[in-house]
């Protein structure tokens, strides 16, 4: 059973580790790696950027060095081999020498290893933490295991990836562990003659950690980086807190979605707690719940939770089992059951290995990926050839998405304008960038930014994913008097300045973007590259205005790819526009059976919002809820529908809800909303003092809504307060949409 497990396990990590890069950083640290060779020093600034130049950084160099060799090697292709080694590497060394049980854990870890092991610096911690979990476990487990290679793997580890200090993190839990054990006198010696034989090479791991090129200064570096980082958490996927509820539970009950796998890792993780416990083993049961904590507090430590629940759950459980396993293999229905259960984690493996093979687990959900080795359909590859071919002159500007990859591919003739360092840029131009791709071309902060930095190109992502939902002005650069349009394709766009040296240019390469061919080229064949062009093409056409293009594209990818959710939901949108609701409301089901999106619910809560359909309405707005991180503006939504359900209580927990999770206090808009919702749900419960109190918050946020006045006078004269309410009648009159109130 072990060995079968064992080979599925191995298989399934393969075969899911096997995918194009897509990863974001990537990017900068072959550049990293490169800069290194080609100037024979390591960089202690910024040497990317035209906007950080200078600036202190400090980040291990290893990891660049590594995938930039490997790059050299094998290009792309030996990069991609090199993730799906890591993922296998990470699940042997949790599974060796173990029991049937850790194999099978270990499968269903894999999704979240594997997330975290794709080629980028973080990989090298994935395995990394995995081995001095192995070593220190079963150095508590026997008192004898190998420790000489804890100081070895920490000098390789430090100048891999700053991820070295969960490394540290694990001496610190190895040391708990035992001294928890030191409170039962039975265990008291033995655990002592294990720290005695484990602390010489415990403080030669950490004193290693200065074998770096910035030395102890690589703590200062860390802590600058922690800043840094959870600065950006607000943004940046990775570093937010993981969603406890329903809604995202239930999805681990899908045998084809490994999305759920960290709530059935949560729950393989109590039932080791308990265990531990019950069995006195409680420095087990800390490590557990501390990986836990972290998991939940961000969605980044996931991949090493896992390893935790596989190696120290499994050895729990396994231990708490030993002595029932003779008389579960002599009960013939005992043995038969334990054998079923086997080979249905075995078929869980084998079905979701060919779910991916098949790239249905890529096209049919929101991924960067497809299976095979190479480089993600997602990059800007022929935008960035074009720049260089054409040799574009002046600074290009960029989104934080793709600077990493526009670093490697671009650099050094064209510094980027920010990438995925949280250091050495800092939130601010993070956040500038954020604001720039949704503001106006023509407007001053462009004009502005581009002259103090001397930029003249723009290049953003177009895809339908990570691309075109975060450039919503798209159609109003096609149209600006201030930039043109001078390349186009369906995964990015290039924009040129207008000024005389750049005439010549834009004349040659001027895109009409109401006539520009999408896809770029036509399609061949009927594979994921194909899918993934008539599907982007049909998301950027949506964005152009071109809907009766756009429902024809989603058409030819439907024809490929019959599963894919996106394209559905992008049906959705186009039908609800042309005012079929019936039809859209199937288009959006469809998607969300497809695959569990927060998007998907919250179109649909729009939808019945215009239907009147305000049971339906909630229904889907608290799914939208309890799907998206940050779903302010549908807990928003949700308490208005609970308010046209008459139901003002509930309306105010939404309303509640949604103020809990709003982080900028400058959006008079969306607290306008607040403050109007809470005054009409206090209303409705008859406490017209509090309503009031509402609803001057909401007129004083937003003074120029006459409708906002007309429903503060109407509370006013509720309480016969006739003169404040003839003040904001004249202030309804007085406004445009006012005039007859």
């Amino acid at each position: 059973m072990f060995l079968l497990l064992s080979a599925a396990a191995l298989t399934y990590a393969l075969l899911a580790g096997l995918r194009t890069l897509m990863d974001y950083d990537l990017g900068w640290q072959m550049a990293t790696g490169r800069w290194v060779v080609q100037h024979r020093q390591i960089p202690s600034t910024d040497v990317f950027s035209y906007t950080a130049q200078g600036q202190p950084w400090i980040y291990p160099v290893g990891s660049g060095l590594i995938f930039y060799a490997a790059y050299l090697a094998g290009k792309y292709a030996l990069l991609t081999w090199l993730g799906a080694a890591a993922c296998v590497g990470t699940i042997a060394v949790l599974i060796w020498r173990r029991s049937a049980l850790t194999a099978a854990l270990a499968i269903l870890g894999i999704p979240m290893i594997v997330l975290r092991a794709a080629p980028r610096a973080e990989m090298f911690t994935v395995v990394l933490f995995a081995a001095f979990l192995a070593v220190l476990w079963r150095q508590h487990e026997g008192g004898s295991a190998r420790l000489w290679l804890l100081p070895l793997l920490m000098a390789a580890w430090v100048n891999l990836h700053l991820g070295f200090v969960a490394g540290l993190g694990l001496l610190g839990a190895y040391l708990m562990v035992e001294a928890l054990e030191m409170l039962w006198p039975e265990r008291r010696q033995a655990a002592a003659a294990r720290l005695r034989y484990a602390w010489p090479w415990l403080m030669a791991t950490v004193a290693v950690t200065a074998v770096n090129p910035w030395g102890a200064g690589i703590y200062r570096a860390l802590l600058r980086q922690e800043r840094a980082t959870a600065a950006h958490s607000q943004s940046i996927t990775e570093w937010a807190s993981a969603g406890l509820n329903w809604t995202l539970a239930s999805m681990s009950f899908s045998l084809r979605s490994p999305d759920g796998a960290f709530y059935v890792m949560l729950l393989v993780a109590a039932v080791a707690v308990f265990l531990s416990l019950w069995r006195r083993q409680l420095g087990a049961a800390m490590l557990v719940v501390g990986a836990a904590v972290l998991a939940i507090r961000h969605i980044r430590f996931q991949a090493l939770f896992a390893e935790v629940v596989v190696l120290v759950g499994g050895a729990v459980l396994t231990a708490a089992l030993a002595g029932r396993w003779e008389r579960i293999r002599q009960s013939r229905l005992g043995s038969l059951a334990v054998i079923g259960l086997a080979y249905c984690v075995v078929g869980l493996a084998c079905l979701r290995a060919a779910d991916l093979t098949s790239n249905r687990s890529y096209l049919g959900t929101t991924n960067l990926s497809t299976f095979g080795a190479g480089l993600s359909w997602w990059f800007p590859e022929n935008a960035a050839a074009f720049l260089e071919r054409e040799n574009i002159p002046g600074r290009v500007f960029n989104s934080y998405d793709e600077g990493g990859y526009l670093t490697w591919r671009l650099g050094p003739k064209y510094p980027d304008y920010i990438d995925g360092r949280a250091l050495p840029f800092g939130p601010q131009l993070f956040e500038r960038n954020q604001q720039l791709m949704a503001t106006s071309p023509d407007s001053p902060e462009w004009q502005r930014e581009a002259d103090h930095y001397g930029i003249n190109a723009i290049i953003v992502p177009l895809s339908r994913y990570n691309g075109v939902e975060f450039f919503p002005v798209l159609r109003q650069f096609c149209a600006s008097r201030s930039w043109r349009p001078v390349y186009l394709d369906e995964v990015a766009g290039v924009f040129l300045r207008r000024s005389p040296q750049n005439a010549s240019l834009i004349e040659k390469f001027d895109v009409d973007c109401a006539k520009a061919p999408l896809p770029h080229t036509v399609p061949h064949g009927s594979g994921s590259q194909a899918f993934n062009q008539w599907a982007n093409a049909a998301a950027l056409l949506h964005a152009l205005g071109r809907n009766s293009e756009a429902f024809a594209a989603t058409a030819q990818a439907l024809g490929i790819f019959e599963g894919g959710a996106y394209v559905h939901f992008l049906r959705g949108k186009l039908l609800e526009e042309a005012g079929d609701l019936k039809d859209a409301e199937q288009e959006y089901l469809r998607s969300a059976a497809l695959e569990v999106n927060g998007a998907t619910w919250s179109s649909l809560g729009g939808l019945y919002h215009r239907e009147g359909r305000w049971a339906d309405e909630i229904e889907a707005w608290q799914r939208a809820a309890g799907l998206l991180r940050l779903p302010d503006h549908e807990l928003l939504s949700l308490g208005y529908a609970e308010l046209d359900a008459q139901r003002p209580r509930q309306a105010l927990r939404a309303f509640d809800r949604s103020a809990n999770l709003r982080t900028r206090a400058d959006d008079n808009s969306f607290q306008a909303g607040l403050a109007r919702g809470r005054a009409r749900a206090w209303n409705a419960l008859g406490d017209v003092k509090r309503a009031i109190s509402f609803q001057e918050e909401t007129v004083r946020l937003l003074p120029d809504s006459a409708l906002d006045w007309l429903e503060l006078a109407s509370l006013y004269d509720h309480e016969q307060r006739s003169q404040d309410a003839r003040r904001a009648l004249d202030r309804a009159r007085a406004l445009p949409s006012g005039q007859k109130p």
